[in-house]
C-alpha cells in the first residue's frame, strides 16, 4: 500500500480509486506439495532432528542485513534449547564478512552458511522458525513461501514485510539486534505467539485465487467492465 500511495501522490490527476494494490501471489497448493516432510528435509540439509533451528534464505548482500540476523541470534542462543541452529541458504558478497564475524562471536558450531541450494523452499518444513532481517524489501516472496510451509516468522519493520505478515507473525525495529533475539527467545521457549492464523491469511490475500478476485473485483468496479467479454 506504501507503493500504491506514493503513485496516488505523483498521479494526483487520476482517480485514487482507480490505483489499487495488486498483491504477488503464488499457487499455494502446488508450494505445498513440493515441500519435504520434515525428517526427509533435515536428512537433506543434514541437520540433527533433536535441533530448533532458526531459517534464513536469500543473498548474503547488505540488503538483507544478515550481520543483524547473526548478532541477534548469538544473543539470543543463551536462551535457546541446547543444540540451537541458524541455518543460512544463500550466497553473495558479503560471505567471507559473515564467517569472520560467526568466529568473532565464538558460534561457529551454531550456525551453517549452507550456500546456494535450488528450490531452497522445499526444504523449509525443516526449520522451526523463519527469519527475514532485511532492510530493503518491497515485498518478500520468500515470506509467502515460508507461510505456506506454515513456519512462525520473524521479520524486521522495514518495508512491505510488515504488510505481508501482519499479525501472524513477530516483529522487530530494522537493525536492532536486542530486539531480535529476544522475539527468536520468545518464539522458542513458546511465550509470544502470533495472534492470527498464518493459512488463512496466506490464502486470503497471496493466493492464486486471491489475486484472481482482486483483479475482476476491480475492474467490475471501473469502467472497464468490456475487458471480460
Amino acid at each position: 500500500n506504501a507503493v500504491r500511495d506514493e503513485i496516488r501522490l505523483h498521479l494526483s490527476h487520476w482517480p485514487a480509486e482507480q490505483i489499487v494494490t495488486f498483491y504477488n501471489h503464488l499457487d499455494v497448493e502446488k508450494v505445498r506439495n513440493e515441500l519435504l516432510p520434515r525428517t526427509q528435509a533435515r536428512e537433506a540439509l543434514k541437520l540433527s532432528d533433536t535441533a530448533w533451528v532458526v531459517g534464513s534464505v536469500g543473498r548474503l548482500h547488505p540488503d538483507k542485513d544478515p550481520k543483524t540476523l547473526i548478532r541477534g541470534f548469538a544473543l539470543a542462543l543463551e536462551r535457546l534449547p541446547e543444540q540451537s541452529l541458524l541455518v543460512m541458504i544463500g550466497t553473495g558478497r558479503l560471505e567471507n564478512e559473515l564467517k569472520k564475524l560467526i568466529h568473532s562471536l565464538g558460534i561457529e558450531n551454531n550456525v551453517l552458511l549452507l550456500g546456494k541450494i535450488p528450490l531452497a523452499r522445499q526444504y523449509f518444513k525443516a526449520f522451526d522458525c523463519f527469519v527475514l532481517a532485511s532492510d530493503h524489501e518491497p515485498f518478500g516472496m520468500v515470506l509467502l513461501e515460508a507461510m505456506a510451509a506454515n513456519l512462525p516468522i520473524i521479520s524486521s519493520d522495514c518495508g512491505g514485510a510488515p504488510e505481508v505478515v501482519g499479525d501472524t507473525g513477530l516483529l522487530f525495529k530494522l537493525g536492532n539486534t536486542d530486539e531480535l533475539a529476544d522475539k527468536i527467545a520468545e518464539l522458542a521457549n513458546g511465550e509470544n505467539k502470533p495472534k492470527s492464523l498464518t493459512q488463512q491469511r496466506l490464502e486470503n490475500y497471496f493466493s492464486d485465487e486471491s489475486a484472481k478476485h482482486t483483479f475482476f473485483s476491480q475492474i467490475l468496479k471501473s469502467d472497464h467492465s468490456e475487458l471480460l467479454k
